[in-house]
């Protein structure tokens, strides 16, 4: 298991701000925007500590780099809607229904990605789904130690940085996937944080 320190009420029964109180929308441009709302699942360490426990979370190798494939640097797995297997954690359904409800989404997938220190990272991209879906909105509730989610204008230029974890919700919506990248880069240090992605895809 990997060490972390806890939030103050991490340890709650996990719950959310179902009104979405506290949330800030922040437009990136005219076709683009963000919301990010702090500390909106309590019991963050709660669920960090089911899923981390539960979950077949693997490294991929297949990840193709320069023309070679190398180890993804961070551990995934998926769920998705459709068969017998309820979400891991019943905290999960529930998120998913409200934020199908606040976006109009769908959200049918749920993607887990465990960064476990600083050398695990994902490198400057936009999700893939962008180009099945237009317009995608991707949610990502972030538990474990808060970690830098940087994003970027396409093809480069100054980036903006929110820290995640602890329970924050960081939503992209409008043309984000396809005119904005977002990376989570190596740092020297860092305590494993866990990324709960969702999705319509």
């Amino acid at each position: 298991m990997w060490a972390r320190q806890g939030s103050l009420f991490g340890l709650a029964e996990p719950a959310v701000d179902a009104a979405f109180a506290n949330i800030e929308r922040i437009e990136l441009d005219g076709a683009s925007w963000v919301e990010f709302a702090g500390g909106w699942l309590v019991g963050a360490d709660s669920v960090f500590d089911e899923l981390v426990a539960s979950l077949p979370l693997r490294q991929r190798t297949d990840i193709k780099m320069y023309d070679r494939l190398v180890d993804e640097p961070r551990l995934s797995t998926w769920w998705r809607a459709g068969g017998n297997t309820p979400e891991p954690l019943a905290i999960l359904g529930e998120i998913r229904m409200l934020l199908s409800e606040r976006y109009g989404e769908g959200f049918d997938s749920i993607g887990f990605n465990l960064y476990r220190d600083g050398d695990d990272s994902v490198a400057w991209h936009g999700d893939r789904h962008r180009h099945a879906v237009t317009d995608p909105v991707v949610a990502i509730v972030s538990v474990g130690a808060p970690r830098p989610l940087r994003l970027r204008p396409r093809g480069g230029g100054a980036s903006l940085s929110w820290r995640l974890g602890h329970g924050d919700l960081f939503v992209m919506g409008g043309a984000c996937q396809h005119d904005w990248e977002h990376t989570i880069a190596k740092v020297r240090h860092a305590e494993p944080r866990l990324s709960i992605t969702f999705r319509n895809a």
